[in-house]
Protein backbone atom coordinates (compact mmCIF):
# COMPACT_ATOMS: atom_id res chain seq x y z
CA UNK A 1 0.00 0.00 0.00
CA UNK A 2 1.57 3.42 -1.06
CA UNK A 3 2.21 6.42 1.29
CA UNK A 4 -1.07 8.31 0.17
CA UNK A 5 -3.29 5.67 1.31
CA UNK A 6 -1.54 4.27 4.50
CA UNK A 7 -1.01 7.60 6.26
CA UNK A 8 -4.40 8.87 6.46
CA UNK A 9 -6.09 5.09 7.20
CA UNK A 10 -3.10 4.76 10.04
CA UNK A 11 -4.80 8.03 11.47
CA UNK A 12 -8.51 6.72 11.42
CA UNK A 13 -7.43 3.83 12.54
CA UNK A 14 -5.93 5.46 15.43
CA UNK A 15 -9.10 8.01 16.13
CA UNK A 16 -11.26 4.90 15.82
CA UNK A 17 -9.59 2.87 18.40
CA UNK A 18 -9.17 6.24 20.20
CA UNK A 19 -13.43 5.89 20.77
CA UNK A 20 -12.92 2.24 21.78
CA UNK A 21 -13.93 2.09 25.64
CA UNK A 22 -11.20 -0.23 27.02
CA UNK A 23 -8.90 2.22 25.16
CA UNK A 24 -9.94 5.72 26.41
CA UNK A 25 -10.04 4.49 29.58
CA UNK A 26 -6.14 3.57 29.53
CA UNK A 27 -5.55 7.22 28.51
CA UNK A 28 -4.53 6.54 25.20
CA UNK A 29 -5.21 9.19 22.68
CA UNK A 30 -5.27 8.83 18.77
CA UNK A 31 -1.58 10.85 18.55
CA UNK A 32 -0.25 7.98 20.70
CA UNK A 33 -1.89 5.35 18.91
CA UNK A 34 -1.18 6.84 15.57
CA UNK A 35 3.09 6.95 16.52
CA UNK A 36 2.78 3.19 17.49
CA UNK A 37 0.79 2.22 14.62
CA UNK A 38 3.26 4.00 12.04
CA UNK A 39 6.25 2.63 13.54
CA UNK A 40 4.71 -0.89 12.94
CA UNK A 41 3.67 -0.16 9.48
CA UNK A 42 7.08 0.62 9.07
CA UNK A 43 8.75 -2.61 10.28
CA UNK A 44 6.25 -4.25 7.88
CA UNK A 45 6.39 -2.02 4.65
CA UNK A 46 8.71 -3.77 2.45
CA UNK A 47 9.09 -1.48 -0.49
CA UNK A 48 11.14 1.93 -0.47
CA UNK A 49 8.72 4.68 -1.17
CA UNK A 50 8.69 7.09 -3.99
CA UNK A 51 9.85 10.23 -4.06
CA UNK A 52 6.36 11.59 -3.89
CA UNK A 53 5.29 9.54 -1.44
CA UNK A 54 8.73 10.78 0.89
CA UNK A 55 7.46 14.39 -0.19
CA UNK A 56 3.86 13.50 1.13
CA UNK A 57 5.12 12.39 4.51
CA UNK A 58 7.05 15.27 5.04
CA UNK A 59 4.26 17.33 4.37
CA UNK A 60 2.09 15.29 6.44
CA UNK A 61 4.72 15.35 9.73
CA UNK A 62 5.37 19.38 8.84
CA UNK A 63 2.49 21.22 7.42
CA UNK A 64 -0.21 19.12 8.35
CA UNK A 65 1.09 18.81 11.77
CA UNK A 66 1.00 23.42 12.27
CA UNK A 67 -2.36 23.27 10.51
CA UNK A 68 -3.64 20.79 13.58
CA UNK A 69 -2.26 22.55 15.97
CA UNK A 70 -3.61 25.80 14.56
CA UNK A 71 -7.19 23.56 14.51
CA UNK A 72 -6.77 22.60 17.87
CA UNK A 73 -6.96 26.11 19.15
CA UNK A 74 -10.68 26.07 18.43
CA UNK A 75 -11.40 23.55 21.30
CA UNK A 76 -9.42 26.13 23.82
CA UNK A 77 -10.61 29.36 25.32
CA UNK A 78 -9.33 32.13 27.37
CA UNK A 79 -12.20 31.63 29.98
CA UNK A 80 -10.66 28.48 31.30
CA UNK A 81 -7.46 30.99 32.63
CA UNK A 82 -9.37 32.28 35.23
CA UNK A 83 -12.03 29.44 36.05
CA UNK A 84 -9.56 27.45 38.38
CA UNK A 85 -8.07 31.00 40.24
CA UNK A 86 -5.07 32.70 39.33
CA UNK A 87 -3.07 30.13 41.63
CA UNK A 88 -3.22 27.28 38.69
CA UNK A 89 -2.22 29.50 36.52
CA UNK A 90 0.92 30.18 38.15
CA UNK A 91 1.55 26.56 38.94
CA UNK A 92 0.96 26.05 35.52
CA UNK A 93 3.92 28.52 34.46
CA UNK A 94 6.23 27.73 37.10
CA UNK A 95 6.27 23.73 35.92
CA UNK A 96 6.48 24.65 31.91
CA UNK A 97 9.84 26.97 32.91
CA UNK A 98 10.94 25.04 35.68
CA UNK A 99 10.55 21.39 34.08
CA UNK A 100 12.25 22.53 30.41
CA UNK A 101 14.78 24.69 31.91
CA UNK A 102 16.43 21.70 34.64
CA UNK A 103 15.52 19.28 31.70
CA UNK A 104 17.73 21.37 29.16
CA UNK A 105 20.89 21.60 31.74
CA UNK A 106 20.48 17.75 32.91
CA UNK A 107 20.51 16.77 29.40
CA UNK A 108 22.89 19.23 27.85
CA UNK A 109 25.36 19.24 31.11
CA UNK A 110 25.18 16.21 32.53
CA UNK A 111 23.95 13.54 30.10
CA UNK A 112 25.75 15.00 27.13
CA UNK A 113 22.91 14.68 25.46
CA UNK A 114 22.84 16.53 21.91
CA UNK A 115 21.22 19.90 22.84
CA UNK A 116 18.40 19.35 20.64
CA UNK A 117 17.14 16.13 22.11
CA UNK A 118 17.77 17.49 25.51
CA UNK A 119 15.43 20.66 24.28
CA UNK A 120 13.15 18.15 23.00
CA UNK A 121 12.34 15.67 25.52
CA UNK A 122 12.12 18.37 28.01
CA UNK A 123 9.49 20.47 26.34
CA UNK A 124 8.00 17.37 25.70
CA UNK A 125 7.67 16.66 29.28
CA UNK A 126 6.72 20.21 30.64
CA UNK A 127 3.64 21.20 28.59
CA UNK A 128 1.41 18.22 26.42
CA UNK A 129 3.98 15.61 24.93
CA UNK A 130 4.13 14.64 21.65
CA UNK A 131 2.55 17.06 20.43
CA UNK A 132 4.54 19.44 22.22
CA UNK A 133 7.91 17.79 20.63
CA UNK A 134 6.31 18.91 17.17
CA UNK A 135 5.21 22.13 17.76
CA UNK A 136 8.64 22.91 19.19
CA UNK A 137 10.63 21.35 16.00
CA UNK A 138 9.87 24.10 13.90
CA UNK A 139 12.13 26.17 15.58
CA UNK A 140 14.56 23.95 16.89
CA UNK A 141 15.13 22.44 13.55
CA UNK A 142 16.20 19.03 15.01
CA UNK A 143 17.69 15.72 13.49
CA UNK A 144 14.65 13.17 12.79
CA UNK A 145 16.42 10.91 14.92
CA UNK A 146 16.00 13.26 17.98
CA UNK A 147 12.45 13.50 17.35
CA UNK A 148 12.18 10.02 17.40
CA UNK A 149 13.67 9.13 20.24
CA UNK A 150 12.35 12.17 22.43
CA UNK A 151 8.68 11.69 21.51
CA UNK A 152 9.26 8.06 22.91
CA UNK A 153 10.76 9.08 26.31
CA UNK A 154 8.17 11.32 26.76
CA UNK A 155 5.37 8.66 25.39
CA UNK A 156 6.73 6.14 27.65
CA UNK A 157 6.99 7.84 31.06
CA UNK A 158 3.26 9.76 30.06
CA UNK A 159 1.65 6.87 29.98
CA UNK A 160 3.66 5.41 33.08
CA UNK A 161 2.57 8.66 35.24
CA UNK A 162 -0.97 8.12 34.13
CA UNK A 163 -1.09 4.70 35.83
CA UNK A 164 1.02 5.73 38.98
CA UNK A 165 -1.05 9.27 39.88
CA UNK A 166 -4.36 7.56 40.99
CA UNK A 167 -2.21 6.00 43.30
CA UNK A 168 -1.09 9.05 45.33
CA UNK A 169 -4.73 10.08 45.62
CA UNK A 170 -5.25 8.64 49.17
CA UNK A 171 -1.59 8.53 50.17
CA UNK A 172 -1.39 12.30 49.47
CA UNK A 173 -4.48 13.57 51.76
CA UNK A 174 -5.77 16.12 48.69
CA UNK A 175 -9.56 16.72 47.81
CA UNK A 176 -10.77 15.65 44.66
CA UNK A 177 -10.42 19.51 43.66
CA UNK A 178 -6.73 19.39 44.35
CA UNK A 179 -5.93 16.06 42.87
CA UNK A 180 -7.63 17.13 39.67
CA UNK A 181 -5.19 20.54 40.19
CA UNK A 182 -2.31 18.21 40.89
CA UNK A 183 -2.68 16.20 37.84
CA UNK A 184 -3.41 18.09 35.08
CA UNK A 185 -0.14 20.47 36.20
CA UNK A 186 2.11 17.27 36.09
CA UNK A 187 0.63 14.89 33.77
CA UNK A 188 2.24 14.62 29.92
CA UNK A 189 -0.76 14.80 28.04
CA UNK A 190 -4.30 15.51 27.92
CA UNK A 191 -5.64 12.31 27.80
CA UNK A 192 -3.62 10.46 30.53
CA UNK A 193 -5.37 13.53 32.43
CA UNK A 194 -8.52 12.98 31.50
CA UNK A 195 -7.91 9.39 32.17
CA UNK A 196 -5.87 9.93 35.80
CA UNK A 197 -8.70 12.39 36.53
CA UNK A 198 -11.62 10.47 35.77
CA UNK A 199 -10.30 7.25 38.14
CA UNK A 200 -11.27 9.11 40.96
CA UNK A 201 -14.16 11.64 39.81
CA UNK A 202 -15.95 14.51 38.84
CA UNK A 203 -14.51 17.32 40.66
CA UNK A 204 -10.69 15.74 39.66
CA UNK A 205 -11.72 15.02 36.08
CA UNK A 206 -13.25 18.67 35.84
CA UNK A 207 -9.67 20.67 37.70
CA UNK A 208 -7.75 18.25 35.80
CA UNK A 209 -9.10 18.61 31.99
CA UNK A 210 -8.90 22.63 32.77
CA UNK A 211 -5.43 23.15 34.47
CA UNK A 212 -4.02 20.73 31.70
CA UNK A 213 -5.62 22.83 28.88
CA UNK A 214 -3.50 25.87 30.43
CA UNK A 215 -0.31 24.41 30.19
CA UNK A 216 -1.61 23.40 26.42
CA UNK A 217 -2.36 26.95 25.60
CA UNK A 218 1.12 27.85 27.26
CA UNK A 219 2.59 26.15 23.94
CA UNK A 220 1.87 29.26 21.92
CA UNK A 221 4.25 31.94 24.11
CA UNK A 222 6.54 29.12 25.05
CA UNK A 223 7.46 28.49 21.21
CA UNK A 224 7.31 32.25 20.35
CA UNK A 225 10.21 32.86 23.21
CA UNK A 226 12.20 30.07 22.10
CA UNK A 227 12.77 31.41 18.85
CA UNK A 228 13.59 34.48 19.60
CA UNK A 229 15.78 32.76 22.14
CA UNK A 230 17.36 30.64 19.52
CA UNK A 231 17.41 33.12 16.55
CA UNK A 232 19.25 35.59 18.61
CA UNK A 233 21.69 33.01 19.59
CA UNK A 234 21.94 31.54 16.23
CA UNK A 235 22.66 34.69 14.39
CA UNK A 236 24.99 36.26 17.34
CA UNK A 237 27.16 33.30 16.45
CA UNK A 238 26.98 33.85 12.59
CA UNK A 239 26.83 37.67 12.20
CA UNK A 240 26.58 39.46 15.72
CA UNK A 241 23.15 40.57 14.28
CA UNK A 242 19.61 39.47 15.47
CA UNK A 243 16.73 37.49 13.23
CA UNK A 244 13.61 36.43 15.11
CA UNK A 245 11.93 33.62 13.07
CA UNK A 246 8.46 33.77 13.67
CA UNK A 247 6.27 30.46 13.74
CA UNK A 248 3.12 31.44 12.49
CA UNK A 249 1.15 28.85 13.18
CA UNK A 250 1.36 29.92 17.13
CA UNK A 251 -0.34 32.90 16.19
CA UNK A 252 -2.62 31.28 14.21
CA UNK A 253 -3.38 28.75 17.48
CA UNK A 254 -3.73 31.71 19.66
CA UNK A 255 -6.37 33.33 17.06
CA UNK A 256 -8.09 30.18 16.84
CA UNK A 257 -8.66 30.01 20.86
CA UNK A 258 -9.75 33.66 20.48
CA UNK A 259 -12.23 33.18 17.81
CA UNK A 260 -13.58 30.12 20.34
CA UNK A 261 -13.57 32.72 23.33
CA UNK A 262 -15.23 35.16 22.17
CA UNK A 263 -17.87 33.61 18.96
CA UNK A 264 -20.49 31.18 19.10
CA UNK A 265 -19.80 28.68 16.37
CA UNK A 266 -22.79 26.14 15.58
CA UNK A 267 -22.30 22.76 17.14
CA UNK A 268 -21.28 20.50 13.85
CA UNK A 269 -18.90 23.18 12.82
CA UNK A 270 -17.42 23.18 16.79
CA UNK A 271 -17.57 19.16 15.85
CA UNK A 272 -15.77 19.34 13.29
CA UNK A 273 -13.12 21.30 13.51
CA UNK A 274 -11.93 19.13 16.63
CA UNK A 275 -12.15 16.19 14.25
CA UNK A 276 -10.06 17.84 11.45
CA UNK A 277 -7.01 18.77 14.03
CA UNK A 278 -7.76 15.46 15.65
CA UNK A 279 -6.97 13.83 11.76
CA UNK A 280 -4.36 16.44 10.75
CA UNK A 281 -2.16 15.57 14.24
CA UNK A 282 -2.57 11.57 13.70
CA UNK A 283 -1.44 11.91 10.39
CA UNK A 284 1.76 13.86 11.53
CA UNK A 285 2.54 11.17 14.13
CA UNK A 286 1.78 8.35 11.77
CA UNK A 287 4.07 9.38 9.20
CA UNK A 288 6.50 10.17 12.41
CA UNK A 289 6.08 6.86 13.38
CA UNK A 290 6.46 5.21 9.97
CA UNK A 291 10.21 6.79 10.10
CA UNK A 292 11.08 5.32 13.55
CA UNK A 293 12.93 2.28 13.80
CA UNK A 294 13.86 0.17 16.66
CA UNK A 295 17.48 0.35 15.85
CA UNK A 296 17.23 4.21 16.23
CA UNK A 297 16.07 4.14 19.72
CA UNK A 298 18.48 1.72 20.80
CA UNK A 299 21.35 3.47 19.15
CA UNK A 300 20.15 6.21 21.42
CA UNK A 301 21.29 4.50 24.04
CA UNK A 302 20.08 4.96 28.26
CA UNK A 303 20.62 8.39 28.41
CA UNK A 304 17.59 9.73 27.11
CA UNK A 305 15.64 7.47 29.30
CA UNK A 306 17.37 8.80 32.32
CA UNK A 307 16.51 12.30 31.15
CA UNK A 308 12.65 11.16 30.87
CA UNK A 309 12.58 9.50 33.80
CA UNK A 310 14.05 12.60 35.89
CA UNK A 311 11.39 14.78 34.41
CA UNK A 312 9.18 12.66 35.10
CA UNK A 313 10.25 12.17 39.29
CA UNK A 314 10.32 15.90 38.75
CA UNK A 315 6.90 16.61 38.13
CA UNK A 316 5.79 13.75 40.36
CA UNK A 317 7.65 15.28 43.80
CA UNK A 318 8.41 18.82 43.07
CA UNK A 319 4.44 19.35 41.34
CA UNK A 320 3.54 18.30 44.20
CA UNK A 321 5.19 20.14 46.55
CA UNK A 322 4.18 23.24 44.67
CA UNK A 323 0.74 22.92 44.94
CA UNK A 324 0.65 22.46 48.33
CA UNK A 325 2.65 25.72 48.41
CA UNK A 326 0.56 27.91 46.13
CA UNK A 327 -3.02 25.65 46.40
CA UNK A 328 -3.35 24.24 49.56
Amino acid sequence: MNLYLLLPLIALTALGLAQVPAVAQLGLSALPLAIVLGIAAGHLLRRTPSAGEEAFSRFSQQKLLRLGIILFGFGLNFHQLVAVGWQALVVDAIVVASVFLVGTWVGIRLLKLEPDLAMLTSVGSAICGAAAIMAAESVIKPKQRDITVAVATVVLFGTLAMFSHPYLYHALHLSQGQYGIYIGSTIHEVAQAVAAGQSVGGEALQNAVIVKLIRVMMLAPFIMLLSAYLSRRHSGEQTGTTRITIPWFVLGFILAAGVNTWVTMPGMLHQGLGIASQLTLAMAMAALGLHTRWQTLKAAGVKPLLLAAGLFVLLMVGGYGLNRLLIG
